[in-house]
């Protein structure tokens, strides 16, 4: 079986020989000769990962058929969104994910009801976190709301930009000629007759 460690640290002072050194150990005890390395210095906090990157790529073109990290979180960038994914991509490829540390294995077997157990473990995760933070923005909109604070992206459009994109709608302009006139997108000339005024059918 071709079988590959993959080591992450997240900074350049940090090196890996730890988590080699378990890899090594937990490979050798399941009689696997690793035969590539995919190593980076990155933080998870960004998703600029060549390694990873190559990590998965060879993973989906059949290259890897079981990759060994330390811990899961060494993979993935964070939340149970990124494992499930993750997870979910070896499993469809046929490629087993071992992690030494936390004792994860998914495996290849579409049969193997543990496997199976633990994507439905991920996945229900993944869906409690994205519907908790919908939650959590609901909140926070509400609360802004109340307090009569603005909500979303600050507006690119100033007080007199604004003022002169009501006037300009008064004295009968299309939506088209206000935005040609004032350089900006249709789009935001709409936001801003769509918080003031109501925009006829025919805008």
């Amino acid at each position: 079986m071709k079988a590959a460690g993959y080591v992450r640290v997240s900074s350049k002072g940090q090196d890996h020989a730890l988590q080699r050194h378990a890899i090594e150990k937990a490979a050798a005890e399941r009689g696997d000769a690793l035969t590539e390395w995919y190593c980076e210095k990155r933080s998870a906090k960004t998703m600029d990962r060549p390694e990873l990157e190559r990590l998965r790529s060879d993973i989906r073109a059949g290259k890897v058929r079981r990759v060994y990290g330390f811990r899961l979180d060494r993979f993935i960038r964070s939340g149970p969104a990124d494992a499930f994914a993750f997870a979910k991509e070896c499993h469809q490829a046929g490629t087993e994910l071992v992690t030494v540390a936390d004792g994860v294995h998914v495996k290849s077997g579409k049969d193997d009801i543990v496997t199976q157990v633990l994507l439905f473990a991920f996945s229900l995760a993944a869906q409690l976190e994205l519907a908790a933070r919908g939650d959590r923005i609901a909140a926070r909109r509400q609360l802004a709301e109340e307090r009569g604070e603005s909500w979303g992206r600050p507006s690119r459009i100033d007080r007199t930009t604004a003022a002169t994109i009501l006037r300009m709608r008064r004295e009968g302009r299309t939506v088209r000629a206000i935005a040609a006139a004032i350089k900006v997108p249709r789009s935001t000339v709409g936001r801003v007759l769509s918080r003031n005024t109501p925009l006829p059918a025919t805008a």
